[in-house]
Formats: C-alpha cells, sequence, structure tokens
C-alpha cells in the first residue's frame, strides 16, 4: 500500500473506529439481536440477514480445516456461522465494544473455535487464510483503499474474498444523503458507492471481481461482490 493509499485508509478507519466505539455501539447491539426496533430499522436488520445469507452460499457447508478472516465482525453473527460450520475463525473489528459483545454472543460450544480481535482487519499478523468474508466493512473507502485492501487479503487468502460495496444506484444516494435512515445522532460514516464493472476494471492487474448479487430491502441496498487473486 502506497504511502498516500495508507493515509486514506488510516483516515477513514478512523472516523469508522469513532462510530462504531463511541457513537452507535448500542444501535448495532440492538440491530443485531432479536430485540424490538423500528420498521426503518427492521429493513436493515432484514437486508443484512439476507446478505449474510448470500455471502455465506460462497462458501462450502462442511468448513472443517479451514481458516477463516470475518473481517468487520461486528456483533459476531457471520462468526458464529462460519464456526457452526466447522471453520476455525478469525473475528475482527474495528471496534473493541462490538468484539466484546461477540464474545459475549458466543455459544459455548463453538468458543473453542474463534479467535476475537479488535484492530485491523488488514493486519499481518493475523496470518493466512482459506477465505476471508467482509460484511458491509469495507463501504466506506474509496477505489483505491479497496484494490489495497484486497491486495493485502488475497496475497494472504488461498480461496475467495467475499465482500460487499455499497451500489451506485439513485435510490441508495437519495435516501442516504437525504438522511432518512438514521437519525442524525446515529448516523455512520458516509458510504462510497462503487459500480462492480468499474471496481473489477480498477483491480485487473491483481485479480478478478465477480458480481454474486445485490439486495435491496427497504432501506437496506449493498451489493456481494467475489475477489480472487
Amino acid at each position: 500500500m502506497s504511502k498516500a493509499a495508507k493515509t486514506s485508509y488510516d483516515a477513514t478507519r478512523a472516523r469508522v473506529e469513532t462510530y462504531f466505539d463511541k457513537t452507535a455501539t448500542k444501535v448495532w447491539d440492538r440491530l443485531t439481536s432479536d430485540a424490538p426496533v423500528s420498521r426503518i430499522r427492521e429493513t436493515v436488520r432484514r437486508g443484512r440477514d439476507d446478505m449474510r445469507a448470500r455471502m455465506l452460499a460462497r462458501l462450502p457447508d462442511d468448513l472443517r480445516g479451514a481458516r477463516i478472516l470475518d473481517a468487520g465482525c461486528g456483533t459476531g453473527m457471520m462468526t458464529q456461522e462460519l464456526a457452526a460450520r466447522g471453520a476455525d475463525v478469525v473475528a475482527v473489528d474495528i471496534s473493541p465494544q462490538l468484539v466484546g459483545i461477540a464474545e459475549a454472543r458466543m455459544p459455548a460450544d463453538l468458543r473453542g473455535r474463534v479467535t476475537f480481535a479488535a484492530g485491523d482487519m488488514l493486519h499481518a499478523g493475523h496470518g493466512r487464510f482459506d477465505a476471508v468474508m467482509a460484511m458491509d466493512s469495507l463501504i466506506y473507502y474509496t477505489a483505491t483503499d479497496i484494490r489495497a485492501a484486497l491486495e493485502n487479503l488475497g496475497g494472504r487468502c488461498g480461496g475467495p474474498v467475499v465482500f460487499t460495496v455499497a451500489p451506485r444506484t439513485p435510490l441508495l444516494m437519495t435516501m442516504w444523503y437525504a438522511g432518512k435512515a438514521f437519525p442524525q445522532s446515529d448516523r455512520s460514516p458516509v458510504m462510497i458507492p462503487h459500480a462492480p464493472a468499474r471496481l473489477a476494471h480498477t483491480v485487473r492487474d491483481i485479480g478478478k471481481i465477480r458480481d454474486v448479487g445485490r439486495v435491496s430491502v427497504g432501506f437496506y441496498i449493498s451489493q456481494a461482490l467475489e475477489f480472487a487473486a
């Protein structure tokens, strides 16, 4: 990663950390539980459930012997499903508070399969993997930052890097910039929309991106992509 790219990535990561660890931890704790939420947030919850299922469908049902990175694990919903399939999971999130929630929610019979860590999902110290899942953890980054992240992760991954981006759609941008999805105090850093074809062109010399589908449920709109180095 170039110095300029690292500066851009680090600046965005700092904003994301402030949001999830200091501003909206309670919001995301509730959103990813079975607690009652508003109708708007219910669409986000359902959309995230659909997206998680779509991403998991890219991996075998039997993951015994596989080491998988859950990059941006949040409160651990993806982590639990990966561990339940038999994978050894490294669950990383920029927010120590969300990692704490994920650890507390992990069923006792799956805890031995999971290593939790708070910090940068791109840190080389996390090691090598058979697959990487990055659900909604790259949606705030520029194409240059995403390219650098995929080069980093793809170089340490023997299988797919399955990730999501905010698609470039008029509906998503209208909702986002109008600020209708969440109250001001809960609003996350601005997502950067990407067209899959353009992003694929950006990374063409380091690997290939495959479009694996979009999920659009109310106020949740996200595009799943798969990168192979």
